[in-house]
């Protein structure tokens, strides 16, 4: 497929964070862009305002006439997420068209560049959102298609002048498998997909894969520990080819040395945002940074400008009564992480934490290990399961979990009662955390808390 024909573009699931990136793509780039999702968002609100059209019915009458017909002028792109029996995915389907997957058409659109792509089960939006902070305020630019809004930009898109494009690398579905990176970041490995993969080997085996397609004289940088290595090894407190040392926090505020291969040394660095897993996360882009030769002083001026990407340890309320932050962590070890650097940056506080289950498969997979990672709250509020793309497993839910936890002070809670507590209570740090719809939650709860 010859992406230069391209005309006009319908996305279907365009209102997911990897959908509406390449929606936006397109329609930098000229095209016509329209699309359907199941659910409006403030998301879809965004791409509606930016001249993207988007429906909300699977209804194939709203499909405009001119995408109604067979052309090379015309793409059609899809996430596996939506349902089989999507009747516009079918329309197109029945009449010959040919649907590309989000990540066939990524593939497609880095083939031809300087690819620079992190992958993990977590820790990749954050460590490719840095990396192309670091090349964008560097001046070394890039262009970039990230797994969540950058504060920086405000988008989850990066356009650039040259030939270097920083890719969220997702291993669900196998997806990754169509880069072909010149760097791999690989963050983590944790079992998680397993409605995908079947089990842990299947997944490590996909990320191995993932590797192999790096290019013969290319660079992968992989996490210390995990069961695959690659050219270099990273970590936070932990010697090998690049770690940090000397990790401290001053007024709330996260300071490390790197320590790099030959004899590299960055003494004194402030990273923008919290959290020891970020600071694992800043080596690896370091490393990358270095390894394009971008200048150490603009490493340093980039990290400290660094403001995250939205859901990942993001400061919603921060007043002399309350804090109040919002992260997308959804599997036990992104929650230890998450709750350990809380526990390191407010060691004296009550932590109240708001938490929502993502998918029944994940909470059945992984249902010790979020029952200890949540047993480090003070305080939890537990949602029910957030289903996505999944039929509830019988015996599988919010209150198994519940019970499952050592902890006196919890409850089940709907978002109604999430935010009566909160009105009662008036606690002074809260976290809400998860990937379903628990954002929701976000707005209220700031209206509550920074005026409590």
């Amino acid at each position: 497929m010859n992406l230069d024909h391209i005309k006009r573009v319908y996305l279907l699931g365009i209102g997911g964070i990897g959908m509406s990136g390449l929606a936006r793509y397109f329609h930098h780039l000229g095209c016509e862009v329209k699309g359907y999702d199941k659910t409006e968002t403030d998301l879809t609100q965004a791409l509606a305002q930016e001249g993207i059209e988007v429906i909300y019915q699977d209804d194939v009458s709203l499909i405009p006439d001119a995408y109604q017909v067979l052309s090379p002028e015309t793409l059609l792109i899809f996430t596996p997420a939506v349902p089989k029996d999507l009747g516009l995915k079918n329309f197109f389907l029945d009449r010959g068209f040919t649907l590309y997957k989000r990540s066939e058409v990524l593939g497609i659109i880095s083939a031809s560049r300087f690819t620079i792509a992190v992958a993990g089960t977590h820790g990749k939006t954050t460590t490719s959102t840095m990396i192309a902070h670091i090349l964008k305020d560097s001046g070394y630019d890039c262009s970039a298609f990230l797994g969540g809004i950058s504060s920086n930009y405000n988008s989850n898109v990066l356009y650039g002048a040259n030939n270097v494009v920083v890719v969220e690398a997702d291993e669900y579905d196998r997806s990754f498998l169509t880069l072909h990176p010149n760097i791999a970041v690989v963050t983590s490995a944790d079992a998680d997909h397993l409605d995908i993969y079947g089990d842990e080997q299947h997944l490590i085996d996909s990320f191995n894969l993932f590797l192999e397609r790096v290019v013969d004289d290319g660079l992968s940088i992989v996490k210390k520990g995990l069961p695959f290595t690659g050219t270099l090894s990273y970590a936070k407190e932990e010697v090998c080819d690049a770690y940090a040392k000397n990790i401290r926090v001053v007024s709330g505020e996260f300071y490390f040395d790197y320590i790099g291969k030959d004899d590299v040394s960055l003494a004194d660095l402030h990273l923008g945002i919290p959290g020891l897993h970020n600071v694992e996360n800043a080596v690896a882009a370091i490393t990358v940074a270095l390894a394009l030769q971008i200048d150490e002083a603009a490493i340093r001026q980039a990290l400290t400008s660094f403001r995250g990407a939205k859901r990942r340890f993001e400061y919603i309320v921060r007043t002399a009564t309350a804090t109040y932050i919002d992260d997308y962590a959804h599997h036990p070890e992104e929650l230890r992480a998450f709750l350990e650097s809380m526990r390191k940056l407010y060691p004296s506080k009550k932590l109240t934490v708001i938490f929502q289950p993502h998918l029944f498969s994940r909470t059945r997979d992984f249902i010790d290990g979020f029952a200890e990672v949540l047993g480090m709250a003070d305080e939890l509020l537990l949602m029910d399961i957030y289903p996505a793309r999944e039929l509830p497993i019988e015996g599988v839910n919010s209150a198994w979990l519940l019970d499952k936890i050592d902890l006196e002070n919890k409850r089940l809670v709907t978002p109604a009662m999430v935010l009566d507590i909160v009105k009662e209570e008036k606690p002074d740090l809260v976290v809400t955390v998860g990937a379903g719809d628990i954002d929701r939650l976000v707005k209220p709860l700031k209206e509550l808390l920074q005026h409590a």
